[in-house]
């Protein structure tokens, strides 16, 4: 017979700000979210919006390239 495990409780100290705790972040290559950042800027998705302020890192190669092109592209 299998034990039920016990469910595990997190305590947070209250007078911790919670600018103190570390964001959950995620490595991801490029090619896993481009086609659907894509179509998501396509459709205009809403939900696109709401991450707008948040801030990426990427290469700084990668950056290079992205200034160029945005400066070199033809305007409509």
């Amino acid at each position: 017979m299998r034990a039920i495990s016990q469910p595990r409780l997190r305590l947070f100290d209250p007078d911790t700000k919670a600018t103190t705790m570390a964001p959950k972040q995620k490595k991801v290559r490029l090619a896993e979210i481009l086609t659907v950042l894509a179509e998501a800027a396509r459709n205009d998705r809403a939900w696109l919006s709401d991450f707008a302020d948040d801030e990426v890192r990427i290469s700084a190669d990668l950056y290079e390239v992205l200034t160029t092109y945005r400066r070199l592209r033809p305007s409509a």
